[in-house]
């Protein structure tokens, strides 16, 4: 049985995100990309910045990916967790590449909590749910946890991309507006 192609994808303003998508990309033989996007996000008013687009809920001009999604078996989707929510970055690549996506999993790195709501908010703007998650604290990077956490993920999406996909009767999962917040987000894309 051929080895299926994966993609890791992630943002990472501060270092800790490129860190450990780099551990994933290599427990898993993945090509790796880095969501570029073009706002400031460095000192202090970066911070504010990040801060005001997770409150808004908005998306931003992001460069587009030098791999395509759609020639993969897999693709790991990860960022930092902004206020308790997916950072801008991330959601707007999952929302410009929600129809190309195949099977997925989730990752993001943390200082305090959000995780859920934050993998929550991802599913929704992908339209489909992760084969797994992994959320990681800053500490745990520090402390030598994550990589045995890492492969413990990449093990599971292994076995979870080898699995073959119940077939379905109903219609495949479609991105549907939720609620005012969502809207938002479609209405505000960049040209």
């Amino acid at each position: 049985m051929q080895r299926p192609s994966v993609l890791v994808v992630y943002f990472s303003r501060s270092g800790h995100t490129r860190r450990l998508a780099a551990a994933i990309a290599r427990a898993l033989g993945a090509d790796l990309e880095e969501i570029r996007d073009r706002a400031d996000r460095q000192g202090l008013t970066g911070f504010v910045r990040c801060e005001l687009e997770t409150i808004l809920g908005v998306t931003n001009v992001i460069e587009r990916p030098r791999h395509d999604p759609a020639r993969y078996d897999l693709v790991v989707v990860g960022g930092p967790v902004w206020m308790a929510s997916v950072s801008t970055p991330v959601r707007t690549f999952l929302w410009l590449e929600r129809e190309r996506l195949p099977k997925l999993a989730f990752f993001v790195t943390l200082g305090g909590i959000g995780s859920d709501r934050a993998f929550g908010q991802m599913r929704k703007l992908a339209g489909k749910a992760p084969l797994a998650t992994l959320a990681v604290r800053e500490g745990e990077l520090a402390d030598g946890v994550a990589p045995v956490r890492v492969r413990a993920f990449a093990d599971a999406l292994r076995a979870a991309v080898k699995t073959p996909a119940r077939r379905r009767r109903s219609r495949p999962p479609r991105v549907t507006p939720a609620g005012p917040r969502a809207r938002r987000v479609s209405a505000e894309l960049p040209a």
